[in-house]
Parts: C-alpha cells; sequence; structure tokens
C-alpha cells in the first residue's frame, strides 16, 4: 500500500488500481503508463511539482499528453513566477520519488491545481505513488481529496 492509495481508502471512495511494468528506460514516465494500460493519454495525469515565486511549492495536475502552462498558473496561484521544482525538493516535499510522485498522500499538503480538461472525463488516472502503479477515479474526487480547484493550466 502507498500513502496515496491509502489516503483513497481513508476517504471512502471509489476507485482502481492499475499496475504495470515499468520500463526504466522509457523516456516519459506518463505517456508509459498510457501505452501499457491501453487508455488515451488525455486521460492520464501527471503530478508536477511547483516553485511559487522561489518560496513555496504547489502542485499542477495536468495531462501527459500536454505541457504545464507556467504562466497560466503562476496567475492562477496569484504569483508573479512559476517554475519547476527541483527534484530534490519535489522527493523531500511530497515523499514520492520523481517519477511515482502522487497527487495524493503527500507528506504536507500543497495548493493543487488540476488542469479544467479533467472536469469533463468519466474517471482519470494519476500516480498512485510509484512508477507502475495508477489509480483511476472521479474527477471530483480528486478535486475534493486535495481542495483543489480546476483551471486551464495545461497547454
Amino acid at each position: 500500500m502507498t500513502p496515496a492509495i491509502n489516503a483513497a481508502k481513508k476517504a471512502g471512495i471509489e476507485f482502481r488500481i492499475h499496475s504495470y511494468e515499468h520500463d526504466s528506460k522509457h523516456p516519459s514516465y506518463g505517456m508509459e503508463a498510457a501505452e501499457k494500460l491501453g487508455i488515451p493519454p488525455q486521460r492520464v495525469f501527471k503530478t508536477l511539482v511547483v516553485s511559487l515565486d522561489g518560496r513555496e511549492l504547489a502542485v499542477a495536475v495536468v495531462p501527459v499528453s500536454t505541457q504545464l502552462d507556467l504562466k497560466a498558473f503562476a496567475k492562477a496561484a496569484k504569483v508573479k513566477k512559476a517554475a519547476m521544482a527541483d527534484a530534490r525538493q519535489v522527493e523531500r516535499s511530497t515523499g514520492y520519488v520523481v517519477g511515482g510522485v502522487s497527487p495524493l498522500g503527500q507528506k504536507k499538503r500543497l495548493l493543487t491545481l488540476i488542469d479544467r480538461s479533467a472536469a469533463d472525463l468519466p474517471t482519470l488516472f494519476v500516480s498512485a505513488g510509484r512508477r507502475g502503479l495508477e489509480i483511476e477515479l472521479l474527477a471530483e474526487d480528486l478535486a475534493g481529496l486535495l481542495d483543489a480547484q480546476f483551471i486551464a493550466i495545461a497547454k
């Protein structure tokens, strides 16, 4: 059990776990999940940790088929600048290794924004806290567990 799965269980939401054999040579963790699970990439979301004005961290959840729009994220977070956080910061803050960072079950709850495309999906997939492990759940449940907002942050 990962902290992400435990968080979903504790919340009492419906979810499904999907696993696959992770290939360390694959160039993209998220696209690998989509390919190996046979899911459209628009339904698989990556969890990115962002530094806001160099002072605090936040989380962006965007489809693996897109990139995070840092300017849109900064505007939504009401800061001047957003930049990708350093991998060591990400691992220290979340308790997960890069490539297996889940928006659920992080050590500390951070401001979280989910790309608004998630709201139109029947379910979405995010990392369950380990490379090769995904959790499928309703977008509304994910947002509710994280006190997150749906905002256009992907490009």
